[in-house]
């Protein structure tokens, strides 16, 4: 094993307070959307977990899988996987039930010029999910894009803070918002509401695209000066933790790190760890899409994985030549174009 590999398989490992929670858990899990940026993680740290406290609980991805190797690997791990366009009513009435659903579904990227899809995926879909597990606990997963760009200095916006979305990506999830708190009323269906606002774990990310611009010497845009980063393991695990504090009426939780941090601030670690100045374009503007996670600290406690840490994972797996999606993540975009 190469210790890019060591190095991600320690990284994976559930932890005591995971091993606890999923015990407490009642019920299969029903990853919708597996087959996106977190679902594979998700699914298999959901596994080890089980296995782990020999708990006699399923699995099941449901994903287009356009990637085929991506379900047979996920099979191999001892998760179902289940073929499904969420789209199509024939194959989403066909669905297994389950106690408990991560709802992970949704279009960001191309969702400029595509619109009407975005909508239909965005805030369609989630109405006739909820119709079919009105029974089950639900974890909706949202972004921050739904709140307004927040002054630098305000610590980022808070659950209590009105949305206020930019551009027709952040319209379209406060949409899905608002359908899964319809129908967690009408129903009483146990809802939470996961505002996510930029996972980062060894293939793409926030701190990714910085490090890769400063590696390949690249100009790095410094008008949105400021962001919030979480490691993707964290992000997942306080996912299917928080199927315990699903509440009707919805629940909404912000979820990311403690930290504002500051692009140049990381670009110039990047530039340390690599020997190579960063180059640096534009002035820092006084607003930014900063999300206020104090909620979910108190309730999960703060992430495990540091930022120092992810700084150094991600300089090590750039300079030892790991595997990375090639998807920017556009956190610099400020006009809701995606």
């Amino acid at each position: 094993m190469s210790d890019l590999e060591t190095l991600e398989k320690k990284l994976l490992q559930p932890t005591d307070k995971f091993l606890r929670d999923i015990s407490a858990i009642e019920g299969d899990i029903l990853i919708l959307g597996v087959g996106g940026k977190m679902g594979p993680g998700m699914a298999k740290l959901a596994k080890q977990a089980i296995d782990k406290t020999g708990l006699r609980k399923k699995i099941t991805g449901v994903s287009r899988f356009s990637d085929k190797a991506l379900q047979k690997k996920l099979e191999q791990e001892g998760i179902e996987t289940i073929s499904a366009d969420l789209l199509d009513e024939e194959s989403l009435k066909k669905l297994p039930e389950a106690s408990n659903v991560i709802y992970l579904a949704g279009h960001k990227f191309g969702s400029s010029g595509n619109e009407p899809f975005t909508w239909a995926m965005n805030a369609y879909l989630p109405g006739r999910v909820a119709e079919k597990y009105k029974h089950s606990n639900i974890v909706a997963f949202s972004t921050g894009n739904v709140y307004p760009l927040a002054e630098i200095n305000s610590g980022g916006l808070a659950e209590e803070s009105p949305p206020a979305p930019i551009g027709e990506y952040g319209q379209s999830c406060l949409g899905r918002e608002r359908i899964f708190q319809y129908f967690s009323q009408k129903n009483q269906t146990p809802v939470l509401i996961y505002r996510l606002n930029y996972a980062i774990d060894f293939h793409y990310g926030v701190l990714l695209d910085i490090a890769k611009a400063v590696y390949e010497k690249k100009e790095i845009m410094l008008h949105t000066g400021l962001a919030n980063v979480i490691w993707q393991g964290d992000a997942n695990e306080i996912a299917i933790r928080s199927l315990l504090h699903c509440e009707s009426p919805a629940k909404i939780l912000n979820v990311t790190g403690p930290e504002t941090v500051s692009i140049k601030w990381l670009a110039q670690q990047f530039g340390a760890a690599f020997g190579i100045e960063p180059k640096f374009v534009g002035e820092t503007q006084n607003t930014a899409f900063l999300s206020n996670a104090s909620e979910a600290h108190k309730i999960f406690g703060y992430p495990r994985i540091t930022l120092r840490e992810m700084i150094d994972i991600t300089a090590f797996w750039i300079k030892e030549g790991g595997t990375v999606f090639n998807k920017a993540t556009h956190f610099q975009e400020r006009q809701g174009k995606y």
